[in-house]
């Protein structure tokens, strides 16, 4: 069937393999590129069927390509054959399953009178073809990648921007519009053109308005405040049913004028708390005006107090224009509106909810907001640390910071014998912590780095932990990572707080989710550190 001059030429193509069978599929030409890559020589295959020489999975693909060569059903059959598609056997029988790429072309060997006669197979190494086209498409993949980083980037900065604007453009608003009232109306009452009733309502609109631009002011001073962690907040026992009462009374003219409906399901026995009773009643008279804001003429609002567990919960709800879906996770977002900024059908500046949100989690609460959707309403809840100090009316007056005198520093019972580990690179704040935790006669252990705080918790297994975040080297991030990563038995789920004077809201979501349980801004008033403290323990007093 083959020639010597055909052998020498099969051998001589030292980049392909060259395989002829016969008609029965019977091996009569092995090449010495199909030796060397296969291990098998030209004398331990000739002879033999192709289909014995592989494995009983590539027969079966095998003996279909084949096949269809020998009956006539294409001239040429050419495929890319990658890793062992088409693998070349083995001197054990089974195939030589190699990282070469490969492809093989198979044809039929014809006779002069028509007939298949056998097949010529031809392999070719294009591991490298294949390899650099594989490269090349990580490079385009990678540049894809890199433009849609970059375009998400531009995107991200563009709608920056767009929110600034529009704040601002907003900001003039609502800050121009109570002033054209006070200067419009109190110019006709320096010209004396007003009298009786017309002058006492001019006095009326001036101050009315007076109040809303303070108000603004007001907003805008506490996010600023908060975003540089100078909000202070005045801790004392507080009874929640006199500061829910004190904000409703105070919002309840602006729903009546409106012709809503306000009403009230407070149960004394939630509460008290710890917390700042001015920034509490804020916050329960933003979530009024806001349910007042977006409620028509004729529907209700109803707020409620109760006890969930160890926590109190404040839910204000309303029946009123609801919240659309896509807008709900932005909704305690600074400087967010559902409202385009020019054509608004409400006023205000986006950031009351904004500071429900902050005024809560220094507190070491939550709110969460609720809605079937636009037209069916809104709910918010707001979830407050139960932290009962009774000791007394004596406590639950609490002299201002401004006072003569020093705040009482309240030490629950049951706070008595309970570790706290404090991790902080600053002396100073170590002491402080260790000073007033020790005079609530706790047990408090130090550490001024992560592998000490790391060496305190297997030694002394603390019930509580504190820790700075912005420490050198490994910094609260990396700490809370690695007691995390801990066993149970080995302290891996401490109650952890950090205290850090890093507030952005970002921050507070990095915290939060890294796993520690509270964000606690510094700086830290005492009775703030051992509230968070019998919060973080659950020792709160029967």
């Amino acid at each position: 069937m083959l020639n010597a001059a055909l052998l020498r030429w099969m051998n001589d193509l030292a980049g392909q393999g060259i395989l002829i069978t016969d008609a029965d599929l019977k091996i009569r030409a092995w090449n010495r590129w199909l030796e060397e890559h296969s291990e098998l020589t030209a004398a331990e295959v000739l002879g033999r069927n192709l289909l014995d020489v592989y494995t009983v999975l590539e027969t079966r693909r095998l003996d279909r390509h084949y096949k269809w060569v020998l009956e006539g059903q294409t001239r040429i059959l050419s495929q890319r054959l990658h890793g062992h598609l088409l693998p070349l056997p083995t001197k054990a029988g089974m195939s030589g399953f190699t990282e070469m790429q490969q492809t093989a072309r198979i044809s039929p060997l014809i006779a002069d009178d028509g007939r298949v006669i056998g097949t010529l197979t031809v392999i070719d190494d294009v591991t490298e073809r294949v390899t650099r086209e594989a490269e090349l498409q990580a490079q385009v993949d990678a540049r894809t990648q890199a433009l849609a980083r970059e375009k998400a980037a531009r995107e991200e900065a563009e709608e920056a921007n767009r929110l600034k604007d529009e704040f601002l453009a907003t900001v003039s608003h609502e800050l121009r519009t109570p002033l054209t009232s006070i200067l419009g109306w109190s110019n006709m009452l320096l010209a004396g053109r007003l009298e009786g009733a017309a002058h006492d309502r001019a006095l009326d609109i001036i101050h009315r308005n007076a109040q809303s631009q303070n108000q603004l002011i007001s907003d805008l001073l506490d996010v600023s405040r908060i975003i540089s962690g100078k909000l202070r907040l005045d801790l004392r026992t507080v009874e929640l049913p006199t500061v829910i009462e004190a904000a409703v009374e105070a919002t309840r003219p602006a729903a009546e004028a409106k012709g809503v409906r306000l009403t009230t399901t407070l149960d004394p026995r939630s509460g008290p708390i710890s917390g700042d009773a001015d920034r509490l009643q804020q916050v329960v008279w933003n979530l009024l005006s806001n349910a007042i804001k977006f409620t028509d003429a004729g529907g209700e609002i109803e707020v409620r107090l109760g006890s969930v567990n160890s926590r109190v919960e404040i839910t204000v709800r309303d029946s009123g224009i609801g919240i659309d879906p896509e807008f709900l996770p932005h909704i305690f977002d600074r400087f967010r509106q559902a409202d385009p900024a020019t054509n608004r059908m409400h006023g205000g500046m986006g950031l009351g909810l904004s500071i429900v949100r902050q005024l809560v989690e220094l507190h070491g609460g939550t709110v969460r907001a609720e809605s079937g959707g636009e037209g069916k309403g809104a709910t918010f809840t707001v979830s407050l640390p139960f932290v009962d100090f009774r000791g007394g009316p004596e406590r639950a007056e609490r002299l201002p910071p401004n006072a003569v005198g020093h705040p009482e520093l309240d030490c629950p019972p049951s706070l008595q014998g309970l570790r706290v580990l404090a991790v902080d690179d600053e002396e100073d704040t170590r002491e402080m912590i260790r000073a007033v935790l020790e005079h609530c006669k706790m047990e408090v252990i130090t550490a001024a780095s992560v592998p000490e705080a790391l060496d305190a918790i297997a030694k002394s297994r603390p019930d509580v932990l504190l820790s700075d975040l912005g420490m050198p080297g490994e910094d609260g991030y990396v700490l809370i990572a690695k007691v995390r990563a801990l066993p149970l038995e080995r302290g891996g789920q401490i109650p952890a707080a950090a205290l850090t004077a890093y507030v952005r809201a970002e921050d507070r979501v990095r915290v939060l989710s890294s796993g520690y349980q509270l964000h606690v801004p510094k700086p830290l008033e005492p009775n703030e550190l051992v509230a968070v403290v019998a919060n973080l323990a659950g020792r709160l007093p029967e």
